[in-house]
Order: structure tokens, then C-alpha cells, then sequence
């Protein structure tokens, strides 16, 4: 039986900061994990996106780690080097070096809580479900399930919203082209078993990136031997941040960040575990 409680727990895991939601008690032993990465824009901590997104109805380990440069990882200056030059200094080598860490933050977090040794799922928002697609598309841990929330598919289209007037290099490109995964669904079909994934967009989001959630969502289900399993759910009324800004501390659930909620964690309910 589970005797981890129902607060959340903050901690470190091999240098990234993290808070976990325990799976409700009188569970299992060792219950399934599910790993987030939150948004830049609100909420855009680990401690608010878990507010944010409880997904409390889930039997599993909800573990939202923090991104680089913010939260208890801000770094003096980086919103002036994101300014100069949004995609080589903030949007490629945030993106990168979150993918990076996941490896040795994954193998902390199972030392620590009783996870099972199944395939976990994955949440991402924003330039957070940018980083879980990376890890999805180029790493080998097993994902049993992906659920993304306006999620930023295509750096491009990211650092186009940030800065319109860009002037994109032949360095630029390339790293751009390497984190647009609608280009590199291929990388996603090829993965065995294919991990379902769900697309969550808000009716009000940036246009650009519900028309990319809608191109990777056809990309996919041309690759995927079960088309079902990837599926693009639109929430009435949400904009783009889950939370009210600035969104660093946790806060309650706003009405649209429940609409959401309830949406991945049936999604969960049917595939992970």
C-alpha cells in the first residue's frame, strides 16, 4: 500500500529540480510514471504546472520536472539572450539540454519512489511538449503514452511567434529543422510499440501552432499502424497559458486548465499501464 501521502514532494533529481504527485493512496506498491515538462509561458515552474495539471485522476507517479533558466534554475540574463537571438540562444540549447538531463533525471526518480518498470507517459506544454517530442523522438526509454498541450511542435514557428521580424542563419535553420517534428514524424512512427499520443489545443491558441498540431497530427496517423491512437482534441475557450501569469507559483486550477486535465487523464486511464 502507498504511504507517500497526498502532498507534493520537491526535490532534485541528478540536478534537475522536480515536484511529484504521489498516486492516491492505497495503490499499488510501485505505481506507473508520468513525466511532464511545463510551459514558458504560465504556468511555466514545475511546482505551478503540477497545480495546474494535477492529473489526480491517474493512478501513477506524476512527476513534473523543471525546465533550464527559470524557476529554481533562472539564470541572470536569459531573457536579454533570448531576445537577441531566440532560437540559438534560447529555444535550441533549452530544448537540448532538457532532453539531455532526462536520461540520469529518470534513473534518480526511480531510485527514489516506487515506479514501476513498465513504459511511462509523457506531458508536455508549449516549448515543454517540444522537449517531450525530442526525448520521444530520440531517446529509447519506453513510452507507453504522449499527451501535449499547445504544444510548440515546430521551433520555427516558436521563436516566430517570440520574435517575427527573426533573421534566421544557415545555423538557425538547421537547428530549427531539427526540432520540427512534423518534418521528423518519421522518427515517432518508427518507434516500436508506437506510443499513443494525444494532441490538446486550445480554441484560442496562436494559429500557427494549431495548424502545426493539425499537420503533425495527419503526419502520424499516416505512419501509425492504429490511427486511433492519435487523436487532436480542441478545448473551447483556452488560450494559450493553463494558469494566470506570471505563473512561477502554484495556483488554483482555472476552469480551462480542468477542461484540459480531464481530457489527459482519460487519455492515461486508456493507455498507460
Amino acid at each position: 500500500m502507498s504511504s507517500w501521502g497526498s502532498e507534493p514532494i520537491t526535490g532534485w533529481a541528478a540536478g534537475v529540480p522536480f515536484t511529484a504527485l504521489p498516486p492516491p493512496s492505497g495503490g499499488p506498491a510501485a505505481a506507473p510514471l508520468i513525466v511532464t515538462w511545463h510551459m514558458m509561458d504560465a504556468p511555466r515552474s514545475d511546482a505551478a504546472f503540477a497545480a495546474a495539471l494535477p492529473l489526480a485522476g491517474v493512478p501513477a507517479w506524476r512527476i513534473h520536472l523543471g525546465l533550464p533558466t527559470v524557476g529554481r534554475r533562472a539564470v541572470d540574463g536569459a531573457f536579454e539572450a533570448a531576445q537577441a537571438d531566440p532560437m540559438m540562444r534560447y529555444v535550441d540549447p533549452l530544448v537540448r539540454q532538457a532532453g539531455a538531463e532526462f536520461p540520469a533525471a529518470l534513473a534518480a526518480l526511480r531510485e527514489r519512489f516506487p515506479i514501476s518498470a513498465g513504459p511511462i507517459g509523457l506531458v508536455g506544454g508549449s516549448l515543454g511538449g517540444n522537449v517531450a517530442l525530442h526525448v520521444v523522438a530520440r531517446q529509447r526509454v519506453p513510452v507507453a503514452a504522449v499527451a501535449l498541450i499547445n504544444p510548440a511542435i515546430r521551433a520555427r514557428s516558436a521563436v516566430e511567434i517570440f520574435d517575427p521580424a527573426y533573421a534566421w542563419s544557415e545555423e538557425s535553420r538547421a537547428a530549427a529543422d531539427r526540432l520540427d517534428f512534423v518534418a521528423q514524424a518519421g522518427l515517432i512512427t518508427g518507434r516500436g510499440p508506437q506510443p499513443a499520443l494525444l494532441l490538446v489545443s486550445g480554441e484560442r491558441d496562436y494559429p500557427v501552432l494549431r495548424n502545426d498540431a493539425f499537420e503533425l497530427l495527419g503526419a502520424l496517423r499516416v505512419g501509425y499502424a492504429r490511427p486511433d491512437r492519435v487523436r487532436l482534441t480542441t478545448v473551447p475557450g483556452l488560450d494559450h497559458p493553463l494558469a494566470e501569469r506570471p505563473g512561477l507559483e502554484p495556483a488554483p486550477q482555472v476552469p480551462a486548465a480542468k477542461l484540459v486535465d480531464d481530457e489527459i487523464t482519460e487519455w492515461f486511464r486508456s493507455y498507460l499501464g
